[in-house]
């Protein structure tokens, strides 16, 4: 396996590629993808003979015309607005929790990401996704993400003294972000850091020109407490376009599969 390396489509579209058993890969994550130009884009890249995995930022059922296959059926993410009264359209009791937090007398920090991979924040969501059996984008991708965009991956921390309580990731993209990754210890959650680090990073982007702040999946059954976390600020749901697997030279040869799944690819 490689190291991942970053580069861009023509359309600025962001590709991370890694080459596993000598197969070539190239993931575009959250992919503002069309149909009319994305086989011209990935040719120009030279990325024809890459494994292809896509996951577009909305629901793109046109996918399967290119041969592309569906692996996973699409999430809803919430989104926050930051054009408008960030407090007000906060949920009542997650306003409460600001409050409590604020009178905490916790030390915040902010900071680009370190680009080595031992800072607190990676260390802590590595163990995490051991510990709780899941997976997401790897410490690598984070890094390499942080190196090409440079002051991009912004890192706020939340300390009670000398010591970490909590900390929460933001990547910058354009006129938007996304809040990346997150931790907090149970002095952390008894003082309601994350609360406090989410407004501190939603003021401090909406202060830098970020009109929408994307604050991850939302699955009300198996993360009840998470998703009332993420929506109590005032965040609506989206529903994304799924994941796709799209071997260019193949051509057309497995587009019959797009009908197995078609209704689950489609916007809903």
């Amino acid at each position: 396996m490689t190291e991942a390396q970053t580069k861009t489509l023509a359309d600025g579209t962001l590709v991370l590629r890694r080459t596993i058993a000598g197969v070539p890969l190239a993931m575009l994550p959250r992919a503002t993808v069309e149909k009319e130009t994305l086989a011209g884009l990935v040719r120009e890249a030279g990325l024809r003979r890459d494994v292809l995995v896509i996951n577009p930022d909305h629901p793109a059922p046109w996918l399967g015309d290119l041969g592309a296959v569906p692996v996973m059926t699409p999430t809803q993410v919430a989104e926050l607005d930051l054009t408008g009264d960030l407090r007000g359209q906060m949920h009542q009791k997650w306003r409460n929790r600001l409050v409590f937090a604020e009178g905490q007398g916790l030390r915040l920090t902010r900071q680009n990401l370190p680009y080595k991979p031992d800072n607190w924040i990676l260390q802590q969501d590595a163990q995490q996704q051991a510990t709780r059996g899941y997976a997401t984008w790897s410490e690598a991708l984070t890094l390499a993400y942080s190196k090409a965009n440079r002051g991009s991956a912004k890192l706020f921390m939340a300390f009670d003294g000398k010591e970490p309580v909590a900390a929460m990731l933001f990547l910058r993209h354009g006129d938007s972000a996304t809040y990346h990754i997150s931790h907090t210890t149970e002095a952390g959650r008894a003082a309601s850091a994350h609360n406090l680090l989410l407004w501190e990073g939603m003021s401090w982007l909406a202060s830098k020109g970020v009109t929408t702040l994307e604050l991850g999946q939302v699955d009300t059954e198996k993360a009840a407490g998470l998703a009332r976390f993420k929506l109590g600020t005032g965040a609506t749901l989206r529903p994304l376009g799924g994941s796709w697997i799209w071997w260019p030279p193949l051509g057309k040869l497995l587009s019959p599969l797009k009908y197995l799944d078609r209704a689950l690819m489609a916007a809903r």
